[in-house]
């Protein structure tokens, strides 16, 4: 059956054990901690703020079919996408964000996006 309820391990019979079991508390605590600041760290460059906007970019012609998205990281890199619709074909679009910004000509929507993700919770 299940052993959820017995205990595998004896208890501390003096106050060396229990200094002993502290020590081992300790170590486990400071090796958790590590851990903890390393997945901090890694965690800063995983897409952790996304950002949406749909338009249209012909008025008269269609609904808000085309949009843009941001996907940055913690510090405000990653990329943005935009999709334009059109009744003839779609075309995409991929620019690199690096601080806010990008090195290629932003569009009003795709600087709306950044924004958006800027403002969104991590």
């Amino acid at each position: 059956m299940f052993n959820f309820f017995r205990k595998t391990k004896k208890e501390p019979q003096n106050l060396k054990e229990v200094l002993a079991r502290f020590g081992d508390l300790e170590k486990s605590f400071d090796k958790i901690s590590q851990e903890l600041e390393n997945l901090k760290k890694e965690g800063k460059f995983a897409v952790q703020k996304v950002g949406i906007v749909r338009f249209n970019p012909f008025s008269g012609v269609g609904g808000d079919q085309s949009f843009s998205i941001a996907l940055l990281d913690g510090n405000d890199n990653g990329m943005v996408i935009t999709s334009l619709y059109t009744r003839e074909g779609n075309r995409i679009y991929g620019k690199p964000v690096k601080n806010s910004g990008s090195e290629y000509l932003l569009s009003g929507e795709e600087k709306q996006a950044i924004e958006k993700a800027k403002s969104s919770k991590p």
